[in-house]
């Protein structure tokens, strides 16, 4: 399958935000990706994922194993060539960068360039990862994307091509990768309660102590085991869903006293003021931009 038709099958409910990098050994394209389910299969290529903007929990289900991770920008992916992905979803828009490579890519610059045998340079499926160094690689191509083409482009690329393919070999090789130690997982029905609570009681008051008393956790151990979940305190958590929320709610008729207290922020000042820190707007400035 070609690289431009491997995107286009699992991310048919996206939209392509800027004309894509075409190279003989790699693909780059930046994405609106819609919430919901995406096309899973068996991939046909490997595919690097960079969240550029955006905030929501992703699942993946990949060769039988199921992964829960709230991304943000920053978080990237790595699902390379013969994964089987049976799930893919994320709950709220993402705007991402793809990198997809042939099967090829990796393999020829192993022999070429590290004298590696290419039968050893097969990548390990990461999910859910930070790595700063691999995502700064990742917006230097993001850059090229973001600007008018200029003659050294292609001198530029063919280096971001090399720094790639010997990073992602020097540190996502599947004899080299290592999962990084991990403090105990929050366990999965309890995460469950919680979060079916808040959205239950998002228009009223939610206490920490209530949440804590739903995981059956003291509120010190169930606040720690949430922001490793999430990656964010559970206050800002409630306030994440809260404005998503209520930039559902401003797609519609409603006042924004309404929308106020339908999202639980108590009054119209105080929705405007924390909706325009989370999302850089007031209220009536991102119902009127989503109009258009």
């Amino acid at each position: 399958m070609a690289l431009n038709s491997h995107s286009e099958h699992k991310y048919h409910a996206s939209s392509q935000l800027r004309t894509a990098i075409e190279l003989p050994h790699l693909r780059v394209e930046q994405r609106l990706l819609e919430a919901g389910h995406h096309t899973p299969g068996v991939r046909s290529c490997t595919e690097l994922a960079f969240v550029i903007a955006g905030r929501a929990f992703a699942q993946q289900n990949t060769n039988g194993a199921t992964g829960r991770y709230f991304i943000q920008p920053g978080i990237a992916c790595i699902l390379p060539r013969g994964v089987d992905e049976t799930e893919s979803a994320n709950t709220s828009p993402l705007e991402c960068l793809h990198i997809y490579l042939p099967d090829t890519f990796i393999a020829q610059s192993a022999l070429a360039d590290y004298d590696i045998d290419p039968a050893k340079a097969e990548l390990s499926y990461v999910g859910g990862l930070r790595d700063p160094k691999l995502y700064q690689i990742a917006m230097g191509f993001n850059d090229v994307l973001g600007r008018p083409s200029e003659p050294t482009d292609r001198l530029f690329l063919d280096g971001m091509q090399a720094a790639l393919a010997g990073y992602l070999l020097g540190a996502y090789a599947i004899d080299r990768w290592r999962p990084p130690a991990r403090l105990p997982d929050f366990d999965a029905k309890r995460f469950k309660r919680v979060l079916d609570y808040i959205e239950t009681y998002l228009s009223g008051e939610i206490r920490l102590a209530d949440l804590a008393a739903q995981a059956c956790l003291s509120e010190f151990h169930f606040s720690r085991l949430f922001r490793e979940a999430t990656g964010l305190s559970p206050h800002r958590y409630v306030t994440f869903r809260r404005v998503q929320e209520a930039q559902k709610r401003l797609l519609g008729r409603p006042s924004l006293v309404e929308i106020a207290l339908e999202t639980g922020f108590g009054s119209q000042a105080n929705f405007i003021r924390v909706f325009r820190k989370a999302t850089g707007l007031t209220p009536g400035q991102y119902r009127l931009l989503r109009k258009h």
